[in-house]
């Protein structure tokens, strides 16, 4: 439960002013579907995020060394680093085109623009620190629907009225601590 809920918080606070969200924004506001959006975003997420836990899990497995350990706690510090750095779609990214569907664009979309996203990174590094890829994908993809099923219904009105600097800073934190406690863990302090 442990891994659920922390991966679920983590995701959910780091998605806010993702990239992936505000392609969930433009999405929304061209396609003008929001219930087949957030299908190709449910959709799109899982697979990513199941394939992220999958390689995190077998890294983690492969790798039991206390060195492995050290490495994952500072792969946690180095992505509360990253979480403070604003996302912002690439120029051929505003340029959504729909072809097949509403369901279809999103899922591709969302599919290719997650890899190598901060999202991603964190569910392999959640998976490697846990070692529970069910928990683990489940986790992450309730906080990708959790931040992403509201920009799709509310979209520019979300962002103005929620700090992203405060979500950043909270998601930082969470991966911070997680990343300590991992180091901490890892030289047999607690």
């Amino acid at each position: 439960m442990e891994a659920f809920l922390s991966s679920t918080a983590v995701v959910a606070l780091a998605e806010i002013g993702d990239k992936t969200m505000l392609l969930a924004i433009i999405l929304a506001a061209r396609l003008r579907a929001p219930w087949q959006i957030i299908a190709g975003i449910f959709a799109a997420t899982i697979a990513n995020h199941a394939l992220a836990a999958l390689i995190g899990r077998e890294v983690a497995g492969l790798l039991e060394a206390p060195w492995f350990r050290i490495a994952v706690a500072l792969g946690f510090i180095a992505m509360a680093a990253w979480m403070l750095v604003p996302d912002k779609l690439d120029d051929d990214e505003h340029s959504v085109r729909q072809r097949g569907g509403a369901f279809l664009t999103t899922l591709v979309s969302f599919f290719l623009v997650e890899m190598g996203d901060k999202t991603q990174v964190a569910t392999i590094a959640l998976a490697a620190h846990y070692k529970a890829v069910l928990a683990v994908a489940a986790g992450t993809t309730l906080g990708m629907m959790i931040a992403n099923a509201p920009a799709v219904f509310l979209g520019e009105a979300l962002v103005k009225r929620i700090s992203l600097n405060a979500t950043r800073l909270a998601a930082a934190s969470l991966f911070l601590v997680l990343g300590l406690w991992q180091l901490a863990s890892a030289f047999g302090w607690l």
